[in-house]
């Protein structure tokens, strides 16, 4: 009896609301920094930021904002801990997921670069995003690479159009609510090979926020009012890709 209403409360949980499910992704976690950088806080100090931090929190805010929309929500983590990509792929099954969401701070080698981009999975010929990809997929080696190669050609086909909808959509919302108003570089929606994005399996994009190498963008990007302003911007996007797709009545939503 008490297993039969465990199994009820847990389908309950699982049970998407208006039939989406969303899988928010903090990328990296735990061992894993990602980006790395400091910040100055007065005369002779300086605080270290960490790339895993910042999008706990941008993905926090965004689990927060689609929540207040309704909608079915989870985080691949809550806190400061290792998610390999295999877990995080098996996440998004067991939840049934519609729509996965990688949330990722660029990096530089330089200062200069700045600005926002979001990518969906597919292939390009860009050597810029070519090292962004190198940084996201960095840990993969050997017959886990191979393997990996020929689910992306797999997933590119079947994810494409709905990822480049969402992508689109997203990023629509981010230079309309942040982008302008905090005076970011706009650097487009582009296709990207990413692992994280194609074991998953389901329309998904990887945010790239700012860049941690840019101290002005930086302090902008750790800014409460920043982050709640992004997480809004990411949920209306995500609401507006899918009212698109499933032509609900904007009431309903």
């Amino acid at each position: 009896m008490k297993k039969l209403l465990l199994l009820s409360l847990f389908t309950i949980i699982l049970k998407p609301v208006l039939g989406f499910t969303i899988l928010i992704d903090p990328g990296h976690g735990g061992e894993d920094n990602g980006a790395e950088s400091k910040i100055f806080i007065k005369k002779g100090k300086w605080k270290p930021v960490k790339e895993k931090d910042i999008a706990l929190s941008l993905a926090k805010k965004i689990h927060y904002e689609l929540g207040k929309r309704k909608f079915n929500s989870y985080l691949t983590r809550s806190v400061d801990r290792t998610v390999t990509l295999a877990e995080r792929a098996d996440l998004a099954e067991k939840i049934k997921a519609d729509i996965f969401i990688s949330v990722h701070v660029n990096s530089s080698r330089k200062n200069q670069p700045r600005g926002f981009e979001t990518y969906y999975l597919n292939n390009h010929k860009d050597s810029v995003v070519k090292k962004v990809e190198d940084i996201e997929n960095k840990n993969l080696r050997g017959e886990e690479l191979i393997i990996n190669n020929i689910l992306m050609d797999l997933v590119i086909d079947r994810t494409v159009k709905s990822s480049k909808s969402l992508a689109v959509n997203v990023h629509s919302e981010i230079l309309g609510l942040v982008g302008k108003r905090y005076r970011l570089k706009d650097r487009g929606v582009k296709p990207g090979l990413f692992y994280v994005l194609a074991l998953t399996k389901r329309p998904a994009i990887l945010l790239e926020v700012g860049f941690l190498s840019n101290s002005r963008e930086l302090r902008k990007i750790m800014g409460t009012t920043f982050q709640k302003r992004y997480a809004r911007a990411v949920a209306i996007g995500i609401e507006k890709y899918i009212k698109k797709r499933t032509k609900i009545e904007p009431s309903l939503l």
